[in-house]
């Protein structure tokens, strides 16, 4: 390779946001060079659900759901205020649906409608029950060929039989294969395809969600024949916040110059695994988790900072947020379970700190619950809290990575990821929680299950929290007692699946300079731009949405761009 080479647009990560700004380059006639640091594409979006919130988008409309750019900027501003750049917030809602079709109508990048899938905050106003998430739809990886192996795959607790997805139409046919015929075909299907694809490749290639997203963005990239350099890091922007020419590349060991005519767009990931941007931007204790892609080391933010780009915001927690579990696997390592909507709305778990206290409405969004997380921790001990419940709602629901009607439940007691006792006051031993207190906050909320109603922190009440309850369930689709012995905890984490503290832009994703002026050439997308969400969580897709958009966006104001070399 040269040690020098010149293009339009130098994209730096080949995650979601990059890929995506590269595609659209290359479509508007760009000369474009994708560079990636690790040997496969993805990073965080490979092992993501693959939802992207876009209020007003056409495939919601389409399938009979209505909403608009007005409502949506009307729940923002009860939600955020104007904790972000209004014309940043602007574009967001009135670019969204038209990025999302552009792609549509011209790439292998398709979407489906989600269908009901209420906004996080579902009680505040301008907020909607259904229209605006849109999920990837599932991609052949076979189209792919041998590429098929660069593409990251999905956390291991996320396949079953070692290395076969499953989306959520596929979980009750596979639990209930013996309950019907048509069950039982279905999963006879499912299995036999991934069977023939073990043959040939690593894992199943029949791939849905975050991987189905990368898996498109690869395979149209591949179509156009973008070039992409594996193994290749940003180490240095030439330049200054007078303009930036180009950068500097590390590739396998060797660095070489990367003249540009239109740009950079920095792209790699955030800072998820920097540990000095974690304790200048994270709530102190600093979670030591993270469901970030380990190469996300803030590489983005460095070369952005050496040329004078501000980092925003500052304050707040600075991360998107699930409660985890940590899983012991097989080979002897640890894996980290996210606890999204599986479990925690169903009716007969809590969530307590070491004091045996309630502290959150367990139905809450996975980032909300974290935050309560956070401020309880302040009082009393919750890091980690620990979910309760009892072996009917084990046999029913399941429990982190214990799927519904295991089995064997105590396998996961004997490797450590459940706690199991008799009695309340055997878990509460086991688990170092105030005994007594936790039975005074069962009885209490066994009396809540009888009444339905939940008047410490109204779970249940909410559309969110029914609809991630079991509506078959009465009177309250989230609440049921706790009562049926052996009783079961397991320690949930807090952890980062996305930061929010980033490169600051304008509307365009073009860098702002500590004087909030445009850095001419420089762009950031996905999470190296700083949240248009100011840190909150509106919805599923929080992360995901904008990083696509602000990605075109930035590929259409370089493509007007004078030549800056």
């Amino acid at each position: 390779m040269s040690a020098e080479l010149e293009v339009d647009l130098l994209v730096a990560g080949a995650g979601p946001a990059g890929m995506a700004a590269a595609l659209v380059a290359s479509l508007e006639g760009l000369d474009v060079l994708l560079c990636e640091k690790s040997d496969q594409v993805g990073g965080t979006g490979s092992t993501s659900a693959g939802t992207l919130w876009i209020p007003g988008n056409s495939q919601s409309k389409s399938a009979g759901f209505t909403d608009s750019a007005a409502q949506a900027d009307t729940y923002l501003t009860a939600l955020i205020g104007e904790a972000t750049n209004r014309d940043l917030r602007n574009a967001y809602l009135q670019t969204g649906p038209a990025a999302i079709d552009y792609l549509s109508n011209r790439t292998d990048v398709r979407f489906l409608a989600c269908g009901p899938h209420p906004d996080y905050r579902s009680n505040m106003a301008g907020a909607a029950f259904a229209g605006r998430a849109i999920v990837p739809e599932s991609f052949d990886g076979r189209l792919l060929g041998e590429d098929f192996r660069r593409i990251r795959p999905p956390v291991p607790e996320f396949m079953v039989f070692g290395g076969m997805m499953v989306g959520k139409a596929d979980i009750a046919p596979l639990i209930g294969r013996f309950k019907s015929v048509r069950n039982f075909i279905y999963s006879a299907k499912l299995l036999s395809r991934y069977l023939a694809d073990r043959l040939k490749y690593p894992r199943g290639t029949r791939i849905m969600m975050g991987n189905a997203l990368i898996g498109r963005l690869f395979y149209s990239l591949r179509k156009r024949g973008v070039p992409i350099l594996f193994q290749a890091s940003i180490a240095d922007l030439t330049g200054d916040r007078r303009g930036v020419s180009g950068a500097r590349v590390t590739v396998d060991g060797k660095e070489i110059l990367v003249k540009v005519r239109k740009g950079v767009v920095l792209a790699t990931g955030g800072y998820a695994h920097n540990e000095s941007f974690r304790q200048a931007f994270m709530p102190q204790p600093v979670p030591v988790h993270s469901m970030s892609y380990e190469g996300n080391q803030g590489d983005g933010l460095a070369v952005g900072q050496r040329v004078g780009a501000a980092i925003g915001p500052e304050r707040g927690t600075s991360g998107l947020w699930t409660p985890v579990s940590i899983v012991p696997r097989p080979d002897g390592s640890k894996g980290l379970f996210p606890h999204l909507v599986l479990d925690r709305a169903k009716p007969g778990l809590i969530a307590v700190n070491s004091a045996g206290r309630r502290f959150v409405n367990e139905a809450a969004s996975y980032h909300d619950f974290v935050l309560a997380m956070f401020e309880s921790n302040k009082t009393a001990h919750s890091i980690p809290a620990w979910l309760i419940c009892d072996a009917a709602f084990i046999k029913k629901y399941g429990l982190g990575v214990v799927y519904p009607r295991h089995s064997n439940p105590g396998k996961f007691v004997d490797s450590g990821y459940l706690m199991s006792g008799r009695t309340l006051d055997e878990l509460a031993g086991k688990t170092a929680i105030d005994a007594a207190q936790l039975r005074a906050t069962v009885v209490r909320y066994d009396d809540f299950a009888q009444t339905g109603v939940d008047i410490d922190f109204g779970k249940g009440e909410t559309e969110l929290n029914r609809f991630n309850g079991d509506a078959n369930h009465r009177p309250n689709p989230c609440i049921g007692p706790i009562a049926k012995p052996p009783f079961y905890a397991v320690a949930v984490w807090p952890a980062d699946i996305a930061v929010s503290t980033g490169l600051t832009t304008d509307a365009d994703a073009r860098v702002l300079d500590t004087d909030g002026k445009p850095i001419p050439g420089l762009y950031a997308c996905g999470n190296d731009m700083a949240s248009v969400m100011g840190g909150s969580y509106p919805g599923p897709g929080t992360t995901l949405g904008p990083a696509i958009v602000f990605a075109y966006r930035a590929a259409m104001h370089a493509r007007q761009m004078p030549t800056t070399l």
